[in-house]
C-alpha cells in the first residue's frame, strides 16, 4: 500500500465524503476513489459502504483507521531519517497557526526564517489552537504555533516562545473603567464578549473564576480576538484580550482583584514523530526569538 492511499482513506474516514475529502486533500474526487480502489484491491477489504450519498465504514474500514495514522507516521518518519540526514531545510513545511499569533507575533519570525530558509516552501493553515493540537495529534500535522494548551495530552511536545499577559478592557467611559477597584463579582453585572467556550482563553478566564462561583454574563462570543476588540471597543461588552491589543487607542484596561491573568505561546509537535529539517529549523528560529528577548530584558535590568 502507498502512503497517499492511507492519507486518501483517513481523509474520507474523517469526513464521510470522498468530495470533501478531495477538497481536504487538494486533489479531485475521482484521484480520491482511484487510491480507495486501489486500496481496497491491495487489501482485499472493502473498507466503505457506499449507499447512495451516504459513506459509512465497514469493519475492515474501522480496523484500518485505528492503525492508519500510526503507519503513515511511521513511513514518513522513517523517510525523514534516512533521506533528510545532514540536509538543508527543504520541499515544504505544513504548519498551522492562530489568526492572533499570525497577525501579531509570528511575522518576524517568518521573515527570518524566508530570509535563511527561503528554499522551504511554506504551507500555513490558520484554524483555533485547540482544533491545531489536535491536527499535530493525530499526525494530520507535523507543527503548531499556537496558545499552549492548559493541560496538554501526554503525546505532545510544548515549546513556550511568548508568554502572553491578558488584560480586562472595556470601551472608555465603561462603568467598569471608573471603578477605583473592581472585584469578580463586579463582572457579572456587566455583559462581557468573550472568546468562545472551550478555548485555551476562555478556560483560563473560567479557571480563575471558579473558586468565586461566579457566572459570567456572556453576551457574545467568538474565537476571532480581533471581533472582540471590535465589540469592546464600540461597548457591546467587556473583554479579556492580549496586551498587544488591550493598549490600542479605543479601549481602556481595568484591573480586577486577585486576578492576574497569563497565557503561554509556543510550538506545539508531536512527542513521537521525528521532526523534519525544515520544522526543526523553524523551531530553531522560534526558540531563537526567545533566546533574544531574555537577553535583552537581561541587559535592561542590570542597568
Amino acid at each position: 500500500m502507498e502512503i497517499n492511499e492511507l492519507k486518501a482513506f483517513i481523509a474520507v474516514a474523517e469526513t464521510l465524503s470522498f468530495s470533501r475529502a478531495a477538497d481536504q486533500l487538494f486533489i479531485t474526487q475521482p484521484a480520491v476513489s482511484k487510491r480507495i480502489a486501489s486500496l481496497e484491491e491491495k487489501l482485499s477489504a472493502k473498507l466503505f459502504d457506499r449507499i447512495g450519498r451516504n459513506v459509512n465504514l465497514t469493519e475492515a474500514g474501522k480496523y484500518l483507521l485505528a492503525r492508519a495514522a500510526r503507519i503513515i507516521q511511521d513511513i514518513e518518519n522513517l523517510q525523514r531519517n534516512i533521506s533528510g540526514l545532514n540536509r538543508e531545510p527543504s520541499g515544504t513545511l505544513i504548519m498551522a497557526t492562530s489568526h492572533h499569533i499570525g497577525l501579531r507575533r509570528l511575522p518576524p519570525v517568518l521573515k527570518a526564517y524566508n530570509q535563511r530558509f527561503g528554499q522551504v516552501k511554506l504551507d500555513i493553515r490558520f484554524m483555533d489552537s485547540e482544533s491545531a493540537c489536535t491536527a499535530v495529534e493525530q499526525g494530520n500535522l507535523e507543527l503548531a504555533i499556537v496558545t499552549l494548551p492548559p493541560n496538554p495530552s501526554a503525546s505532545l511536545t510544548l515549546r513556550e516562545i511568548w508568554c502572553d499577559n491578558l488584560h480586562f478592557v472595556a470601551s472608555p467611559g465603561h462603568p467598569l473603567t471608573n471603578m477605583k477597584k473592581v472585584h469578580p463579582a463586579d463582572l457579572i453585572q456587566h455583559p462581557a464578549v468573550l472568546a468562545s467556550w472551550g478555548t485555551y482563553t476562555r478556560d483560563i478566564l473560567e479557571q480563575a473564576l471558579k473558586p468565586t462561583q461566579q457566572r459570567l454574563q456572556v453576551g457574545m462570543a467568538t474565537n476571532y480576538l480581533e471581533t472582540l476588540k471590535m465589540l469592546a471597543s464600540i461597548g457591546l461588552g467587556w473583554s479579556l484580550l492580549p496586551e498587544t491589543m488591550s493598549r490600542d487607542g479605543d479601549l481602556e484596561e481595568f484591573e480586577v482583584s486577585d486576578i492576574n491573568l497569563t497565557r503561554s505561546l509556543g510550538v506545539v509537535h508531536h512527542r513521537g514523530h521525528t521532526l523534519s529539517n525544515s520544522a526543526q529549523a523553524m523551531l530553531d528560529t522560534c526558540l531563537c526569538f526567545t533566546e533574544q528577548k531574555n537577553a535583552e530584558t537581561g541587559r535592561i535590568t542590570t542597568r
